[in-house]
């Protein structure tokens, strides 16, 4: 244990590392940036540098990053050198300008135009409040990425804004309570589902390796019918690659907790302790980079689509949300919730806020990908709802419908025999259909696909919680009888909003109409949920908090429907050229032999049955010619679209269901096939190749 404990964080410029290096004044006025959100001193960014820089020489760095978040899902980063020349020999060097600030071009990234080649100049500038960190003989410290003239082209900095912004307005609304603190801090623990596959067999499927997921693929005998792969025994290799990823993981601070088997087969899960969320959202990011660098080491491909397959459970990505001051957890309801007048409030602006800004929440996790898996038996529906349990549940009944309340007690459980521990009975239950589920103290927002960065739906959830904090304390501001004020406040919003809560099963055949005649949205693609950005009142509650400009919104907007065109306009050209080069000829090809058989078979014996080879050679000729068809006219309609934001549109409602019609040719004519003659691995290949 003490190997590991001394392995934690080795590789971070943490705490104990910045107060053993630093002067002690250059290490407290640090501490306060981090932990009150002071302003950053700049008069101390040399003797940070230069710390840092040291510290990182010993762990093997030799060249330092900026590390930052464009508007790609993924990081980027442009590594410099310590090394420069000086009177013929050679120093190690790192300013305090080259830690505060770097200059990447802007021009390459997702703008929406904002940042052109003629105005290609950008800026990354040092994020103090996340740690710096080595790796693989670099320095990479995190920062934020903005234009010349001052648009946001990242995640992160949107992101720091919106903790701000909740941090003011809450610290606005707890001080009529006459509780004050030096900052709010949110936190999140995302888990991250993903796909092991052998890498042997990845490589033999274009579709994965140019798309992230299977476009044709007829269904295994056995999939996840009999549910023994959740939570069952690893694998050899399996394990072996869980405990080579935590020990990386852990060496750079990210604390690795849970990790069992999913439902699916192939299927994992990893779970990291909660932390503060803009911390959480790099952590993240390198988690998933580590993860599909680690996998490679032992001959795996990690996948982080969100369907790589059809017919099993997709994967996505649980955002856990909660609210800090100090170590008081704001969002534990404690032992009486009917008397907590201040978590009743902070409850009601949360569900005022999810229901007033439902299409931002859902537009937030649209993509390509998110669209195959939200809906399916394994993720919540595309509708925004609210499961608050049985307890709040019954509690918020009350004050809408006026019932009396009762409160469930949390009861010992047992199984009824001796040996048998007792065990607490929550009050509460679990429910894995909400998309937006309160579990015991915290929100579980779990519509967030597997591939996207967790930096989204925190901005959104932050901004606009602000906003009803904002409107609470406007409205209580002044108040004599402030605690009669904020009851009758508080009632009024659970009333107002009392239609996005839902303590049923999201996947029963009514939910859909009851959501229709609640006037709850169901926008069940990224082309329909895009929209919701351009409104004035989403754009407004943005620009209203200071996390976005409205051109940075709109920008937005354009960059999420543009990437949805082209991620389909990829899958697309990459589905037309598998037909063509691959299945296609393979079936000709196989057809051929069965005919030949045929002949043969007729010409030595005329009176032998072949029923099964006519039959087959007919259906496959027939299926091929249909295919073929149907290439030439995805081909066609593809040609009508450039991959613009306008092309998404097209993209949800011609391209996919063309793409859908040649799946459908193709599993059909893989399952008519002889196994040596399907020119690529099937699903019973990849699923079960990892032994």
């Amino acid at each position: 244990m003490k190997k590991i404990t001394e392995l934690y964080a080795s590789n971070v410029f943490g705490d104990e590392v910045m107060k053993n290096s630093l002067p002690k004044e250059v290490y407290l006025s640090l501490k306060r940036t981090v932990e009150e959100g002071e302003p950053i001193d700049t008069s101390i960014a040399s003797a940070v540098a230069n710390a840092m820089k040291d510290w990182a020489v010993l762990k093997g760095a030799t060249h330092y990053t900026h590390w930052f978040q464009p508007l790609t899902d993924l990081t980027a980063e442009k590594h410099d050198g310590f090394l420069e020349p000086s009177g013929g020999k050679a120093i190690l060097r790192l300013s305090g300008k080259d830690l505060i600030v770097g200059e990447p071009d802007a021009s390459s990234f997702p703008s929406d135009g904002m940042r052109k080649t003629s105005a290609a100049r950008g800026y990354t500038a040092w994020d103090p409040t996340s740690p710096a960190f080595v790796k693989e003989k670099t320095l990479y410290i995190p920062t934020v990425f903005v234009s010349y003239t001052g648009e946001t082209l990242d995640k992160k900095a949107p992101l720091l804004k919106s903790v701000a912004a909740l941090d003011r307005q809450l610290r606005r609304l707890l001080k009529l309570f006459g509780v004050e603190c030096r900052k709010i801090v949110t936190t999140v623990g995302p888990e991250q589902e993903y796909f092991l596959i052998d890498e042997g067999v990845y490589r033999k499927r274009r579709d994965l390796i140019l798309t992230g997921r299977t476009l044709v693929g007829a269904p295994p005998a056995r999939g996840q019918e009999m549910d023994d792969h959740y939570f069952g025994a690893l694998k050899t290799r399996v394990s072996e690659y869980m405990h080579d990823l935590d020990e990386t993981l852990w060496s750079l601070g990210i604390c690795a907790k849970s990790e069992h088997n999913e439902v699916a087969p192939a299927q994992h899960e990893l779970a990291p302790v909660f932390t503060a969320t803009n911390v959480a959202v790099d952590n993240n990011q390198l988690m998933m980079e580590l993860m599909q660098k680690v996998a490679r080491r032992h001959g795996l491909v990690c996948l982080l689509h969100e369907k790589p397959f059809a017919g099993v459970n997709g994967s996505g990505k649980h955002n856990n949300w909660s609210l800090f001051a100090g170590e008081k957890n704001l969002l534990d309801p404690g032992e009486k919730p009917q008397h907590n007048l201040q978590f009743l409030l902070i409850l009601a602006c949360i569900l005022s806020a999810v229901d007033t800004y439902q299409g931002i929440l859902r537009a937030c996790v649209a993509s390509a990908g998110n669209d195959h898996r939200l809906g399916a038996a394994e993720a919540p529906p595309a509708i925004v709802s609210v499961y608050l349990g049985d307890q709040l549940g019954a509690l918020v009944d009350s004050i809408v419908l006026g019932k009396t309340y009762v409160p469930k007690e949390a009861v010992p459980g047992s199984i009824g025999v001796p040996e048998s521990p007792i065990f607490p009975i929550d009050t509460t239950d679990r429910n894995r259909t909400s998309p937006f589920a309160f579990t015991g103290n915290k929100f579980e927002f779990r519509m967030l696909g597997a591939s996207a960065s967790v930096a989204d739906p925190n901005i959104v959830l932050n901004t606009i919680v602000a906003d009803a904090f904002s409107d609470a304390a406007d409205a209580l501001a002044g108040e004599k009888d402030f605690a009669g004020a904020c009851k009758r406040y508080t009632e009024a919003l659970f009333k107002a909003h009392y239609r996005i809560i839902f303590n049923y099963n999201g996947y029963g055949p009514d939910w859909e109409t009851e959501a229709g005649r609640r006037g709850l949205l169901n926008h069940k693609t990224t082309a329909d949920a895009a929209g919701e950005w351009f409104k004035r009142e989403n754009i407004d509650v943005f620009v209203r908090q200071g996390v976005f400009t409205e051109k940075e919104v709109i920008a937005r907007a354009n960059i999420v429907l543009e990437t949805y065109a082209k991620t389909i306009r990829i899958e697309a050209k990459t589905l037309i050229e598998m037909m063509r080069q691959e299945v296609c000829p393979a079936v000709g090809s196989y057809v051929k032999r069965l005919c030949d058989t045929i002949a043969a078979e007729e010409k030595i014996l005329p009176e032998i049955a072949h029923k099964c080879e006519i039959f087959l050679a007919k259906e496959l000729a027939e299926l091929n010619d249909r295919m073929f068809c149907s290439v030439q006219h995805l081909e066609e309609e593809l040609g009508r679209m450039r991959g613009l934001p306008a092309d998404a549109r097209r993209a949800a409602d011609i391209i996919l269901p063309a793409m859908e019609e040649i799946r459908a040719l193709s599993d059909r004519m893989e399952t008519l096939c002889a196994a040596d003659v399907w020119p690529f691995p099937t699903y019973e290949d990849i699923l079960y190749s990892v032994k």
